[in-house]
């Protein structure tokens, strides 16, 4: 076992809308409306770092989830 942290690929919604300046409520808000890029696994929404950097670069959405 190694003592190496990872860092995480994901942000919870509140990490993200602290990240983005907005409330948890806006969050929420742009994931359903498919405006800020996320991943469901079972009850979570986990918004990918690298696919919303790409998002906030200038990328659509449906692009920045694919690659």
């Amino acid at each position: 076992m190694t003592t190496e942290t990872t860092e995480r690929l994901t942000l919870s919604i509140a990490e993200c809308a602290a990240r983005l300046g907005i409330s948890k409520n806006s969050c929420y808000l742009g994931v359903k409306n498919n405006e800020i890029p996320y991943i469901k696994i079972g009850s979570r929404i986990l918004i990918p770092k690298a696919a919303l950097e790409k998002m906030l670069a200038g990328a659509k959405i449906g692009e920045a989830v694919r690659e």
